[in-house]
């Protein structure tokens, strides 16, 4: 199908996590966008509906659906994607659209409006839905990433640190934003993207892995983080 490409999510134990990467630093580039550490951090403030369904269709495994989120890159506003994440079986696809500082602070207050000055699908999609069901900010959701690439079937693998759920209707400019940590023992969430098929020494390698399929995403787990909290 155009545009979508085949995820495997795997949570790992940090020892697992060390493992894996030593073994796949000694074959892949680094992601060329990663700072000297070979980390970025990534905030995504995520949106859903009146009836939460974006949060109950993950839970009860639909097979097709779609997520909606504003996405920026360590707390700059020099890249800023409005992004809808959507789902096929066992396919991904990604739809991004670049928008300005202010339509982003619109839509943290859950001001959509500034949507109607984009010509884009996606904008017209995310504005329709927020008149039409209520899709408003529902939580944020910080991690650093650590990236790996391989040209053929143009591979990603990425390991998703320190997942921390934060408050929706908040800033996520805002280097002071309170949030909470997900796992308690610092698990790390590994991804493997990839188009046709994946390579087979990399099929050798994740055969390894220690790692216990993830059934729930990052944001059904910081909704949840975010419900059990009581200040």
């Amino acid at each position: 199908m155009n545009g979508f490409r085949h995820e495997i999510k795997l949570l790992l134990e940090k020892p697992d996590y060390f493992a894996m990467r030593t073994r796949l630093r000694a074959l892949l580039e680094p992601d060329p966008n990663a700072g000297p550490d070979g980390e970025y951090f990534i905030r995504s403030l995520y949106f859903d509906d009146l009836a939460k369904h974006s949060y109950f269709e993950k839970l009860a495994g639909v097979a097709d659906r779609k997520k909606y989120r504003l996405r920026v890159y360590g707390l700059s506003d020099s890249v800023i994607k409005l992004e809808c994440k959507e789902k096929r079986g066992e396919l991904i696809r990604k739809r991004s659209l670049g928008i300005r500082r202010d339509a982003a602070d619109a839509l943290i207050k859950g001001d959509f409006s500034p949507l109607r000055e984009y010509d884009s699908a996606l904008a017209k999609e995310v504005l329709s839905l927020h008149t039409g069901k209520g899709l408003m900010p529902s939580v944020v959701v910080d991690y650093d990433r650590e990236a790996y690439l391989y040209p053929v079937s143009n591979v990603r693998l990425t390991f998703d640190k320190a997942l921390h759920a934060g408050f929706s209707c908040a800033d996520v400019f805002d280097p002071n934003l309170p949030t909470l940590p997900v796992f308690e023992r610092e698990q790390v969430i590994f991804e493997i993207k990839y188009d046709d098929v994946l390579p087979k020494h990399l099929q050798l390698i994740l055969a390894d892995s220690h790692g216990s399929k993830l059934a729930l995403s990052k944001f059904t787990l910081c909704r949840d983080a975010m419900s059990r909290f009581k200040p």
